[in-house]
């Protein structure tokens, strides 16, 4: 087989301070490439949590897949129940939504995503689902899913229940999905304030309760948490130019410390490692030498997107080949596989990824195939 090295340009600083471990003051957390899906960082990650109001990032995660099967509309109205009104009544967060309210999806979303209202999500789930429980359900069979193994939902707001769990584990992987499937509505995480017009009152202006969207720091996303037993936690993510991170962590005894601890994980998560897109779908194609066919070169590319993440220390040891029995005989069919990219680290290989041809090539008539065979056989060239 023979092997024809991809050349990759890394740039990176020798200078660049790098730290071991990130010593994270928390019960639980994890941190992890949005790309590459590497797990850069991990506390415990499949301790059992209780998420709190970062269930809300499931509540707006049914919406937006009903609002994408055009099953759901920004613009629908729902009338608030007294069962929803009363969350607004009880002290905790909330939209300031009244009983026989007509408000709209896009409202009741930007109440959930932004301040946080378990209001706005009984009467999101009531609108969507009859009742709460049946929206719960729901909840639970996107988790499944999405292979969320270790979580069971209750409720659509993440309030008081002992049966309402998760772990930081599966918050990552919900959080991951929401920003790849639904990046149109992901912005609504990373809006700052909500005014609601509320009825009977003057108008309500809320913040964004996650303190690192205010810190012009790249982090877009996604959703507090906060339970007397659970204490303080954080789903977050954060871009620089094309990559992204996200962490999740919980039990963070303070506010402040799951602000500075949560932006301590992400940052080392970008100081510490580089992600190189090795592959994109559609859009990277590589050329290998044929044989016998109408063309001499043959585009070749892979069925999906891939990334590989490491250490910065680790850098120069990285190297992508492409490997081929070749050259490749003609006829060959498109989507035929025809080789693989091997990526290594030292004398680790850390992917094989299949090439599969992006165009047919067809064989030359009998004569040209003839004269290329002596030739071949005289002179060695193809």
């Amino acid at each position: 087989m023979n092997k024809f090295l991809i050349i990759i340009i890394l740039i990176f600083s020798l200078n660049t301070k790098l730290f071991a471990n990130p010593n994270l003051q928390a019960r639980t957390g994890i941190l992890i490439d949005y790309h590459s899906d590497k797990i850069l960082f991990e506390l415990d990650p499949d301790s059992q949590i209780y998420p709190a109001s970062m269930t809300k990032i499931m509540t707006a995660i049914v919406a937006f897949e009903l609002i994408k099967e055009n099953k759901l509309s920004l613009d629908d109205m729902f009338t608030v129940s007294e069962n929803a009104w009363r969350l607004s009544q009880a002290g905790y967060s909330s939209m300031f939504i009244m009983i026989n309210d007509q408000v709209s999806v896009e409202d009741l979303l930007k109440g959930i995503i932004i301040a946080s209202g378990n209001d706005a999500c009984v009467a999101l789930a009531e609108g969507i689902a009859g009742s709460e429980e049946n929206f719960a359900e729901m909840m639970n069979e996107k988790a499944g899913e999405i292979g969320m193994t270790s979580t069971n939902f209750t409720n659509s707001s993440g309030i008081n229940d002992p049966d309402n769990v998760s772990t930081v584990r599966d918050i990552a992987l919900m959080s991951k999905h929401l920003i790849k499937n639904y990046p149109n509505y992901y912005e609504l995480f990373a809006e700052k304030t909500f005014t609601w017009d509320r009825t009977g009152g003057e108008p309500i202006k809320q913040g964004n309760r996650n303190p690192l969207l205010y810190k012009s720091v790249g982090v877009d996303g996604v959703k507090t948490g906060y339970l007397a037993v659970e204490k303080y936690s954080l789903a977050s993510s954060m871009k620089k130019n094309d990559r992204r991170v996200i962490a999740v962590a919980s039990g963070f005894e303070t506010k402040n410390l799951r602000s500075s601890e949560s932006l301590k994980l992400l940052n080392w998560g970008f100081r510490n490692t580089n992600t190189f897109e090795i592959s994109k779908k559609d859009e990277t194609f590589f050329e290998i030498d044929t044989w016998l066919g109408v063309k001499n070169k043959l585009k070749v590319t892979t069925k999906e997107s891939f990334y590989v993440t490491i250490n910065k220390k680790d850098i120069r040891y990285l190297n992508v080949s492409l490997a081929y029995s070749g050259p490749i005989q003609a006829p060959i069919d498109q989507n035929e596989e025809v080789g693989k990219i091997i990526v290594t680290q030292k004398d680790n290989v850390l992917k094989e990824i299949p090439l599969y041809a992006a165009e047919d090539i067809k064989k030359v008539n009998f004569f040209k195939s003839l004269l290329t065979s002596l030739n071949y056989l005289i002179w060695g060239d193809v």
